[in-house]
């Protein structure tokens, strides 16, 4: 397996990154929600999604590609919270499970916030991503919020560096 290469996206990459995206959440989530839910993910919804995410400014989305395949994405901007704790936050990052251990995450990491202040939100129970998480510098702080992925509850906690 080749290094990845980490770029920015374009609105043309969508229906890759919604392909990942989709993917990446049924491999990640398996323990965490519903098999029927994860496999009625709809990837061309998600394209149209990630279209208007990639064209906002305030929004810096990179993907991951290994010999020109995408496996992975990552995306970061302001803090969406009202009360964000650093001026940065990681909205998301997933690379495929094939990928794990190739890279791929720590470069879409080192490319959207580097080793700058910032936070992110993730599922409770997902120790593989916390130990990522906990490599690069992040803590829980205590924060929980109730998110709804569909019509099914998650609970998600804050890490801050």
């Amino acid at each position: 397996m080749n290094n990845p290469v980490v770029r920015p996206a374009s609105v043309t990459d969508a229906d890759r990154i919604a392909r990942v995206h989709v993917q990446a959440w049924q491999e990640a989530y398996a323990h965490l929600l519903p098999a029927s839910f994860l496999a009625a993910l709809d990837v061309d919804a998600r394209a149209d999604r990630w279209r208007t995410i990639i064209a906002d400014p305030q929004t810096d989305v990179l993907i991951a590609t290994i010999d020109d395949v995408v496996v992975g994405w990552a995306s970061a901007g302001p803090g969406r919270d009202p009360e964000a704790p650093r001026d940065r936050e990681l909205e998301g990052i997933y690379v495929l499970a094939s990928t794990y251990g190739s890279g791929a995450g720590q470069a879409l990491l080192d490319e959207t916030v580097g080793d700058a202040p910032a936070y992110l939100w993730m599922a409770d129970d997902n120790p593989r991503a916390e130990a990522f998480y906990r490599r690069n510098g992040f803590r829980r702080d205590g924060a929980v919020k109730r998110e709804h992925l569909g019509p099914h509850p998650l609970d998600a906690v804050r890490l801050v560096r």
